[in-house]
């Protein structure tokens, strides 16, 4: 049935009124509550409760009718069509605006007893724009255009310049053209302005909170109404140069003041009710309770072991799988897109892990929390900015929020809480409070990291990897060929929340200077009650982790000046260290020059070429999104701008390919060994006892790398 009839313009014809008899015949044999069923018609679409009499009446009045674009009565009891010829026309003809203002204002079928004539259902008492987006999507683009109403024309346009980053010049250029090329009775807006007027009612927007210039607080809460940093004493606002002077008194006071400093707010709560406004996104939500396979490997985080100890620890949050598990990234990034201007912008973002592993990691369930300035990032600091986060974070594990399921169509209390966080390795500092340079770098080890300074290269190196041997192997008594020491120590032990907030009071207590000692601050994520008893609380990004080891890798194997990590410097603290004698500094008969034994990890200029070669032929297909040929130099010697992506495939596939031939056995077939490691960990499936060996296993890797690298 095409119900072409519900377009009638003078709703008086003879197939109207049948279609109206019809349609209410269908509504209040399916839908029908006390007598009454809710009104189709432009005015009250469907969000008002009318008798029979008075439904009739409403459709069959020339000034209200049918909404134009309700084809489909869902919300009297008609089933979605599936077949093919009705997704056709679906797409073809409707563009579901209808569907998608009643999600965005909470708008849904309800069989709740309605309270009396008219009155509307609870669902949209304060939903008063939501009239207006109607009336828009009733609104033809131009005279008998079947196709696209004003709305629906004007989201899919905008949608268009998101995802291409269409400035608003020619957004509103095309706009003209539009205009220029529909015909003249077309309802288009006159610019880009206009534009985001109509289509900013569907987004949800944000908060702007001052911050002091140099971290100190927020404006926020109780410093709300300051005017001036109470820890440094800096104004909240810019200073003009008429403020300096102290000229214009009366202008500037006049004058808007200009925070010095805006912290953009993205409130999570709205944005965790609006993944249940739809009911498809809201039975996706359930995935991981009724849907994963459960056959022990790992596909999702709800497989892992720290999802597990948090349901066991916490029933009752776990008891609803609508309640929502979060994952917190944060990083910086240089919103100016050249590398020429040192700027740095941190941005946080949430990730809902309740769908499949294949809808959670899309862009559309990246929640963007936090926007913090720059210039210069948070560092240490950047607690202050994830107050407003952290205060939601605590209220939806305390409280929740009411929330409706589109999929269940009912009203239940929506929790959630924060898992864990993801970001590289300084970041992780930041984050932590556990500072990841210095003597104690390593988060895991702890005060027990086995670090040494080389005194020619002033840095620490980090060697110790046999400390994770079986207590009987060969390596740990074989001091020759490592740092010169016998290991006999176990590994480090793994210290849980509670120990960790012991050791920051002991540290508060001792009363030791910031540079003595690694915890820098307790992080406010500890703030959270659950936040000591997660079993994983700060993840590491593998992708950053690669770059930074096939950069080094990369650098010393082709000895590119300024990358590569065998250097004079490396090979004189390897006599200071007394170990590797054949690769000692040797003075040569000229005594103004000294000559450097030749490794078993350097390339000739022949192997160089040979090993670029590869790379630079290599043909990748149209879907990757490296390009690494582009970053190769055959008659240089040398790669450059190598990006994340492009490392995480070198590291993965190219690199044992190509190194075969190019290096002794014993060298290839470690960073062969090395690169399987990463590109295990990134499979889409892991076993868990494949994982056991891939731990044994890389110790056994990184320590062959200690006796064939330079520190």
């Amino acid at each position: 049935m095409d119900r072409e009839w519900m377009c009638d313009p003078s709703k008086k014809s003879e197939e109207y009124i049948r279609g109206v008899n019809e349609f209410l015949e269908f509504a209040f044999q399916n839908s029908q509550v006390n007598g009454k069923i809710m009104c189709p018609c432009t005015k009250c679409a469907n969000c008002h409760s009318y008798s029979r009499v008075c439904v009739y009446e409403h459709l069959t009045d020339p000034h209200r009718g049918f909404l134009r674009s309700y084809r489909q009565w869902i919300y009297h009891g008609e089933k979605p069509r599936t077949s093919s010829s009705a997704t056709k026309q679906n797409v073809e003809m409707e563009h579901d605006m209808d569907g998608l203002v009643h999600d965005v204002f909470g708008i849904h079928s309800t069989e709740e007893p309605i309270c009396g004539e008219g009155e509307r259902i609870p669902e949209v008492r304060e939903n008063s724009k939501f009239y207006e987006f109607v009336k828009e999507n009733e609104q033809m683009l131009y005279p008998n255009c079947k196709k696209y109403s004003k709305l629906s024309f004007m989201v899919h346009l905008y949608h268009l310049k998101c995802l291409h980053g269409w400035s608003d010049k020619s957004f509103s250029m095309l706009l003209d053209l539009l205009r220029d090329a529909l015909p003249e009775e077309n309802v288009l807006p006159m610019s880009y302005y206009e534009t985001k007027k109509i289509v900013s009612g569907l987004r949800l927007g944000y908060e702007k909170i001052h911050a002091c210039p140099n971290d100190c607080i927020l404006y926020w809460d109780k410093y709300a109404k300051y005017e001036v940093c109470p820890k440094c004493s800096t104004s909240r606002w810019k200073t003009t140069n008429e403020d300096v002077q102290g000229n214009g008194m009366e202008t500037s006071e006049r004058r808007k003041k200009i925070p010095a400093k805006i912290l953009r707010w993205f409130p999570l709560k709205p944005r965790l009710q609006r993944l249940y406004m739809s009911s498809k996104v809201a039975e996706s939500m359930r995935w991981h309770h009724e849907s994963r396979l459960n056959d022990g490997s790992l596909r999702h985080p709800v497989d892992s072991l720290a999802w597990k100890n948090f349901d066991a620890r916490y029933p009752r949050f776990s008891l609803d799988p609508r309640n929502v598990r979060l994952g917190v990234a944060s990083n910086g990034f240089n919103p100016f897109k050249t590398m020429s201007i040192t700027h740095s912008t941190w941005h946080v973002i949430l990730i809902p892990y309740n769908p499949s592993p294949w809808m959670c990691m899309k862009q559309p369930y990246f929640m963007l929390s936090l926007l913090i300035p720059g210039p210069k990032g948070p560092g240490n600091n950047i607690d202050i900015y994830l107050q407003p986060l952290v205060q939601e974070l605590q209220e939806l594990w305390d409280d929740g929020i009411e929330t409706f399921d589109a999929y269940k169509k009912e009203t239940f209390q929506l929790r959630a809480a924060m898992m864990w966080t993801i970001n590289d390795f300084p970041a992780y500092a930041n984050l932590s409070g556990w500072s990841t340079k210095g003597q104690y770098a390593c988060p895991c080890c702890g005060i027990e990291t086995t670090s040494q300074w080389l005194r020619h290269g002033k840095k620490i190196c980090y060697m110790g990897h046999r400390r994770w041997l079986s207590p009987k192997h060969k390596w740990r008594l074989n001091s020759r060929d490592f740092d010169g020491t016998r290991e006999l120590r176990i590994p480090p032990k793994r210290r849980n929340g509670t120990d960790i907030l012991r050791q920051i009071d002991e540290c508060r207590e001792k009363g030791l200077a910031n540079g003595a000692q690694p915890w820098k601050k307790k992080s406010i994520f500890f703030t959270l009650p659950y936040w000591q008893y997660n079993v994983l609380r700060h993840n590491l990004d593998v992708t950053h982790i690669e770059k930074n080891v096939c950069d080094n890798i990369i650098g010393t194997l082709l000895n590119q000046e300024g990358k590569s990590k065998d250097n004079y410097k490396a090979r004189a603290d390897l006599v200071d260290m007394g170990i590797r004698s054949m690769l000692h500094p040797q003075p040569s008969p000229n005594i103004t020059t000294t000559r450097f034994p030749r490794a078993c990890y350097q390339m000739t200029n022949k192997e160089k070429e040979s090993f670029l070669s590869i790379l630079k032929n290599v043909k990748t297909s149209d879907e990757s999104s490296s390009n690494i040929p582009r970053c190769v130099h055959v008659t240089q010697h040398k790669m450059f701008r190598l990006k994340s992506y492009d490392c995480h495939v070198l590291m993965k596939e190219l690199l044992p390919v190509a190194l075969r031939g190019s290096l002794p056995d014993k060298v290839t077939s470690v960073l062969v060994d090395l690169c399987n490691f990463f590109k295990q960990i990134c499979s889409k499936v892991l076993n868990v006892e494949f994982l056991s060996q891939l731990e044994s296993q890389i110790v056994i890797t990184l320590c062959q790398l200690e006796t064939i690298f330079p520190p």
